[in-house]
């Protein structure tokens, strides 16, 4: 690996986790109040996505350590998609 790359890859990037996605009327995010479950259309024994910059760039699988959640790596896209993710987004046609 080049030299003149050391200094990037010591940039923090956040990394998100992502359980599933639904689509909510503002109504029904105006209902929402403590204790309110969201119901997503994905199986417990999924795999979840990993993203960088809202790009997917890995999955993996829910693994609990002490008393906090994790997310053992299963997969991971080539080196170059995930740099390419932390760049900008591509320009729409």
């Amino acid at each position: 690996m080049p030299a003149d790359l050391a200094p990037i890859l010591k940039l923090e990037v956040p990394v998100i986790v992502q359980i599933g996605r639904r689509a909510m009327s503002l109504a029904e995010v105006v209902r929402l109040s403590h204790g309110s479950i969201i119901e997503l259309p994905k199986r417990s024994d999924e795999e979840l996505e990993i993203l960088v910059n809202n790009r997917i760039v890995g999955r993996g699988e829910v693994v609990k350590v002490g008393e906090n959640f994790g997310i053992r790596v299963t997969r991971t896209g080539q080196v170059e998609e995930r740099v390419e993710a932390l760049g900008p987004p591509p320009a729409r046609p």
